[in-house]
């Protein structure tokens, strides 16, 4: 049962990633401001690799902040 909860939390996040990634690049965003989003996604993702649960908790945050139009300062 354990493994079950845990497979579906693991294609969870791999299909908010994917959807992530999709939004992302049809961001029309300052260059900095895309560099500074892309960081955040290859920390979520190398979190995934360790801690499903926190990657999808941060990853719900970053999709949330796209969809209020929240963005992080560009360099």
């Amino acid at each position: 049962m354990e493994r079950d909860s845990q497979l579906k939390l693991h294609e969870a996040v791999a299909d908010q990633l994917k959807e992530a990634h999709t939004r992302l690049r049809a961001l029309q965003v300052p260059e900095g401001v895309r560099m500074a989003l892309s960081r955040q996604l290859l920390a979520i993702s190398a979190v995934a690799k360790h801690d499903l649960a926190t990657a999808d908790r941060r990853l719900s945050r970053l999709m949330k902040d796209l969809d209020e139009g929240r963005f992080p300062e560009g360099e």
